[in-house]
């Protein structure tokens, strides 16, 4: 028995003609919502300006797409990053440990054998030319 699977189920169909459902309800909703700015404002003057951002707006949401994403997903996004809480970290605190006894004399030799020592401004410069040069400072030429 063999099945059909289903292709391109990423493409939307065509509904309205050339639009897709979606582009169709977003055009006629910003027309819809010009009508009623042009009826609250009775006067083609002062409503052209809020008519013509809500048509801008109502076509991108049908037609425009940023990396492959429909607009109204970027829409979505930046109002999440506006009204959505955030964390600003500037200067994590570290914690100091508690010791409850007094360090003996062998803890301090034990901690010291672990220490290791810091290089110094001069042999880091020196190290990272070396690094840079690709042949070390210290070598003698004789040892290729």
């Amino acid at each position: 028995m063999r099945f059909q699977v289903p292709q391109f189920i990423e493409v939307e169909d065509k509904i309205f003609g050339p639009l897709t459902l979606k582009q169709f309800i977003y055009l006629v909703g910003g027309g819809g919502l010009s009508f009623v700015v042009y009826v609250f404002l009775k006067s083609i003057i002062l409503s052209f300006i809020p008519i013509v951002a809500i048509m801008a707006l109502s076509a991108a949401l049908a037609f425009y797409k940023i990396n492959n994403k429909p607009f109204v997903n970027v829409m979505e996004a930046a109002f999440k990053y506006w009204w959505g809480n955030k964390l600003y970290i500037w200067k994590k605190e570290e914690k100091i440990p508690e010791k409850s006894a007094e360090v003996t004399g062998d803890e301090v030799k034990s901690y010291a054998s672990i220490m290791v020592p810091k290089i110094s401004d001069s042999k880091l410069k020196d190290l990272t030319w070396s690094l840079d040069i690709k042949e070390s400072v210290y070598s003698n030429k004789n040892q290729r």
